[in-house]
């Protein structure tokens, strides 16, 4: 397992923030999508009173995303942000962050759309994730 899924299968409680520029017209980016779809697999009972149960304006808590234990995942839509993902785990009196910044440009998304070209004509169906070209 990736270290956010370790985390995930040892703590109950996970939310994930997806940073990218003012001008990305998805929400959440794949990235921020697809690591709030893999937590939620292996996470356990959160611990966090259910959206459907708060008061208020419960957009602000993001989306449930996966499933069966969903992750609230947000996004933030800004200038002078490039693409920027992180998973803060929570526990009691402790808080661990794995964040991954791309700096100031998409060049880290790009090399591994590269190694995925060059892999491609090895591979029969559909692959997902870096994790299993590396």
């Amino acid at each position: 397992l990736a270290p956010a899924e370790l985390l995930a299968a040892l703590g109950p409680d996970v939310e994930v923030i997806d940073y990218a520029s003012a001008t990305k017209p998805d929400v959440p980016s794949g990235t921020g999508r697809e690591l709030g779809e893999l937590l939620a697999q292996v996470r356990l009972p959160g611990t966090a009173k259910p959206v459907d149960e708060l008061t208020g304006l419960r957009e602000t808590r993001g989306a449930s995303v996966g499933g069966p234990r969903p992750v609230q995942v947000h996004s933030v839509r800004m200038p002078s942000f490039v693409l920027s993902c992180e998973a803060i785990f929570g526990a009691a009196d402790e808080r661990l962050t794995i964040r991954h910044d791309a700096g100031s440009s998409a060049a880290p998304y790009v090399a591994g759309t590269l190694l995925a070209a060059r892999e491609v004509i090895k591979r029969i169906g559909l692959t997902r994730g870096m994790d299993s070209l590396l």
